[in-house]
């Protein structure tokens, strides 16, 4: 600051000093044109006022930098004074007037707001790794589905507790007296919830009687398939491959290939819709109605506190129960804010070319995995199914199954409540087709799946050996995903393909 006062100063005399040299010449020239010579006390004198008007206006000069300079420090004192001023009233207001504020940031940015995958799906791996500890199962649904489908047979006079199925998964009890049924309960209360935070529940009709047919049709085939590998996306998948069950890397596999060819039967001419087109003036604008928002907002977190409240009464009568309905609660929350759909992982793969979601799962099912490995090392017993051909087989039907109707076990569950009709019908297809196999099991279970082992990675390679592989393998599933990404995004027909979109006009 000071040595831009000095150049200042500089420039200002050299300014003032030709002033005065220019003076001298005039009057010096003036003389000369009126025959006159200039006495030596004038030329002194116009030199003195000379000299005087430089000194003058090199004083000024001085005193304006140094008042520039000291205004320009007292603006920065200021502003550093009113900034510390309103960073000491923003926590004063917080204090005093915060919580409405503070609440409503948190309400919008949290609750309402759509949460991003990766770290929800990171979140359900932590959760479903804790859950595993505490109440010495796995995050699965299908299992308990599948038992549902058992008690409706029961309600017409069937016996379906006699079934080879059942005397594996058990039928005991009600819902409210399992560990499963509990949790699924909660899982529909953390989506109730969820939905009416966000003001997302609207009843949507499908748009085509197709529509119906391949939700119902592909909901029985994932159900079937899912319960013939002994788990869906979760047991056998998301928290099957944690538990180092080799059945699960399988399953994974064969899902993937079933997903290709479901995406490549679902764009046959017979499912594409007639799509009607409306003429329209102007883009109507998206608005919600505030009273509606606010009075379903309050709802949900009723439902959210009753259904917390019922966990905790639980709690004290059966334990793990109470557990289990309280960790329900928390998968709801985070599939439905996040939108966590596993068929979006698969299916992506091959029509878009997308693996944001499917990274997110790799990166959870490792998150999981020695949370899992700890647990196992403290003496609780993971979940080994069958590695036989029903675990390639099922995965071959629950992923053509899921693509076909467009959700998988969990994704129908959040949509179901948020007013989605066509997952109504995924839903009940996969209770039926997860009957349907417990009534054929004890036909195909000896040829695919009882007469073959239960392999654990950790017995197979050891504990450190079997959970470095499992790590290898997920390193090796998350690099295929980056590969097939690259090699989809640079293939000729996704070129040319936006080269076309580049030419529209």
């Amino acid at each position: 600051m000071h040595s831009r006062s000095n150049v200042a100063s500089v420039v200002t005399a050299a300014t003032a000093a030709s002033v005065a040299a220019t003076v001298v010449r005039s009057t010096a020239n003036v003389a000369k044109a009126a025959h006159v010579v200039p006495s030596a006390n004038v030329v002194k004198a116009v030199t003195a006022v000379s000299v005087v008007a430089v000194t003058t206006t090199v004083t000024a000069s001085r005193r304006h930098a140094v008042m520039t300079a000291h205004r320009r420090h007292h603006v920065v004192v200021s502003a550093t004074r009113n900034r510390r001023f309103s960073v000491r009233g923003f926590f004063l207001r917080m204090i005093c007037t915060g919580d409405a504020m503070s609440w409503q940031q948190f309400k919008s940015q949290y609750l309402v707001r759509f949460w991003a995958p990766l770290p929800a799906v990171i979140a359900a791996g932590i959760l479903s790794t804790y859950y595993f500890g505490m109440t010495g199962t796995f995050w699965a649904v299908t299992g308990e589905f599948t038992r549902w489908g058992g008690h409706v047979l029961q309600w017409f006079g069937l016996h379906p507790e006699q079934w080879g199925y059942f005397k594996v998964i058990g039928l005991q009890g009600t819902p409210l007296e399992r560990i499963d049924g509990r949790m699924i309960i909660g899982m529909f209360a953390g989506c109730i919830a969820a939905a009416l935070w966000a003001n997302n529940i609207k009843l949507r009709q499908p748009q085509h009687r197709i529509r119906i047919v391949q939700a119902l049709l592909g909901g029985i085939i994932a159900g079937f398939g899912a319960r013939l590998a002994m788990g869906c996306n979760l047991a056998a998948f998301f928290t099957g491959i944690p538990q180092f069950s080799l059945h699960a890397w399988f399953f994974a596999l064969a899902t993937a290939a079933g997903s290709y060819f479901g995406a490549k039967f679902t764009l046959l001419p017979m499912f594409r819709i007639p799509v009607k087109l409306q003429k329209v003036k102007a883009a109507a604008p998206l608005t919600q109605k505030p009273e509606q928002a606010r009075r379903r907002f309050r709802l949900g977190m009723a439902v959210f506190g009753l259904a917390v409240a019922w966990s905790l009464w639980t709690l004290f009568d059966a334990p793990k129960l109470g557990i289990a309905m309280l960790f329900g609660i928390g998968f709801g929350l985070l599939i439905e804010r996040a939108q966590i759909c596993f068929t979006s992982a698969f299916r992506d793969l091959w029509i878009t070319g997308r693996t944001h979601m499917a990274k997110a799962i790799i990166i959870g099912m490792a998150v999981s995995a020695i949370g899992i490995f700890s647990y196992v090392q403290l003496g609780v017993a993971p979940k080994i199914m069958w590695a036989g051909p029903n675990a390639v087989l099922g995965g071959l039907l629950f992923g053509f199954g899921i693509v076909l109707a467009g959700g998988c076990e969990t994704g129908w569950m959040y949509r179901a409540v948020e007013g989605q009709v066509h997952y109504w019908w995924v839903g009940l297809g996969n209770i039926i087709g997860a009957t349907l196999l417990a009534y054929y099991w004890d036909d195909l279970a000896p040829a695919l799946a009882t007469d073959y082992d239960k392999i654990n990675l950790l017995d197979t390679f050891g504990p450190i050996g079997g959970l470095l592989v499992t790590y290898l393998l997920l390193a090796l599933a998350f690099a295929a995903m980056l590969w097939w990404e690259k090699r989809f995004f640079r293939s000729p027909a996704h070129e040319a393909q936006v080269v076309n979109l580049r030419s529209m006009p």
